[in-house]
């Protein structure tokens, strides 16, 4: 199976170099080639368009930043509809809306693709050795086709059912992810402020019921002044959104999404902290983080 692939970010460079790894013959996309160096590095082959990569390869993964920039890779006289062709699969990687997920579906249905959506969950730990969790939504048959790639990827892969309930998950997971980075930050707040020793405090909590994979993953990042983006503010901002306006759809009330939202617009919009990583929201009480 050949592979194309467009997004070569913190997140699409790990999962790429799982590809290659494994034997995939990959074949990349990038707004800008000078990103995807490190790929091209490590064996992977550049080329020029998203219509290009459709015509060549057997399934294409997009994995970019926002939902505008999924549909640039989709539509359009360069775009992957515009190279497609009769048995091909798409997957978005990206973390999108549902209603796009279920739109490229049905468009792929009128050019022989099966497109599935399959965000994704473990940051650039997990994309860096191969452990993510895929969250599918899409046709059954395409996805089962896709076993070796995701045993290339991933620690754990789920079918949810339909277009667009990939994404729906990815929600649930960012509505779960919002309340451990806010409850990580203000533990560090409080135990800062007692005199507690912080180091010891995250092994504590990690070895009881306060356990979380932000605290594990993101509490020594904080400790040591890492705020590189394994995921950036901005996407955590984005995806916050996203989540608040499905659930506005549902007539659901998420006091505590809101109250993410509202702080992660703090740091990226007000503090323009937003190509930080999300565990740069210890920075509105730590001027000096």
């Amino acid at each position: 199976m050949k592979i194309g692939f467009i997004g070569t970010g913190v997140m699409g460079t790990g999962v790429i170099e799982n590809l290659l790894k494994a034997g995939f013959e990959v074949e990349v996309f990038n707004r800008t080639k000078a990103h995807a160096k490190k790929v091209l590095d490590s064996g992977a082959q550049w080329v020029g368009t998203p219509k290009a990569l459709a015509m060549q390869n057997d399934l294409v993964i997009t994995m970019v930043g926002y939902p505008d920039d999924v549909k640039a890779q989709y539509y359009g006289e360069n775009g992957l509809f515009a190279g497609a062709s009769e048995g091909k699969i798409f997957m978005d990687m990206t973390t999108s809306t549902p209603t796009l997920a279920e739109t490229l579906a049905e468009d792929g249905v009128k050019h022989g693709v099966a497109v599935l959506d399959a965000p994704v969950s473990g940051g650039d730990v997990g994309a860096r050795e191969g452990t993510l969790t895929v969250m599918v939504g899409g046709d059954e048959q395409a996805f089962n086709t896709l076993a070796p790639v995701f045993e290339a990827i991933a620690g754990r892969v789920n079918l949810f059912g339909n277009a667009g309930l990939g994404q729906h998950a990815k929600m649930a997971n960012q509505i779960m992810i919002a309340g451990t980075m806010l409850g990580m930050s203000e533990t560090l707040v409080y135990a800062k402020r007692v005199g507690l020793n912080l180091s010891d405090i995250l092994t504590t909590l990690n070895g009881g019921s306060a356990q979380n994979w932000s605290l594990e993953n993101y509490g020594p990042r904080i400790l040591s002044g890492d705020f590189k983006p394994g995921f950036y503010a901005k996407h955590l901002l984005k995806d916050l959104r996203i989540a608040l306006d499905e659930a506005e759809k549902l007539k659901l009330a998420l006091p505590m999404t809101a109250l993410a939202e509202t702080l992660y617009e703090k740091l990226v919009d007000e503090k323009q902290l937003g190509d930080e990583g999300s565990q740069a929201l210890i920075k509105l009480w730590w001027s000096k983080a």
